[in-house]
């Protein structure tokens, strides 16, 4: 009985130290804040999404407006040879 009683002491012990050590470190892992956030990254891929569109609108406004009637005008100047 004796035995019995002493083992299930050991292993109450065991236990309570494992959940102590568990609990140190959760602490732990939750008290740090270094890394990079989800938050962050989509933050940053939006900004990114955002740029690219601002970008393409631009070029697209600035290739039809100016480029490409000068460049259409061109080539039919080209091929429209009379002499």
């Amino acid at each position: 009985m004796k035995k019995a009683k002493t083992a299930i002491s050991h292993k109450a012990a065991a236990v309570k130290n494992t959940a102590a050590g568990l609990a140190l470190r959760s602490r732990h892992i939750l008290s740090q804040n270094a890394g990079d956030g989800y938050i962050d990254t989509a933050i940053k891929i939006l900004i990114a999404v955002v740029l690219g569109a601002l970008l393409l609108a631009g070029l697209y406004a600035l290739f039809g407006e100016t480029v490409l009637p000068t460049l259409t005008q061109r080539i039919k100047e080209m091929f429209n040879y009379a002499g």
